[in-house]
């Protein structure tokens, strides 16, 4: 199994979403950040499982269940890359000149 890498921005992404989830309930932000870690599991087991993505370099999405995010990554050589932490419905493709 690979190891993940999460870049800096996809966790800073990722800390704003459960801030913003539990501040307009209290524990939404723990749902979230449980549905993301069970999504990064599925990585871990199957680094294919993502839909492939036109993108240079190439790059994978995977929905996160229950919540309007996606997990964009890379599959390189030595780890699984975690892109960003984004939302299905705000700034399509922000995040593919990350390096």
């Amino acid at each position: 199994m690979k190891p993940l890498a999460i870049s800096d921005p996809a966790s800073e992404e990722l800390r704003e979403a459960v801030r913003w989830y539990e501040e307009r309930r209290a524990g939404w932000g723990a749902r979230l950040l449980d549905a993301v870690s069970h999504t990064f599991d599925l990585l871990r087991a199957h680094p294919e499982i993502g839909e492939a993505r036109r993108v240079e370099p190439p790059s994978r999405h995977l929905r996160v269940l229950g919540f309007p995010y996606y997990v964009a990554y890379r599959l390189r050589d030595h780890d699984i890359y975690i892109v960003a932490v984004a939302h299905t419905s705000r700034r399509p493709g922000y995040w593919k000149h990350r390096s």
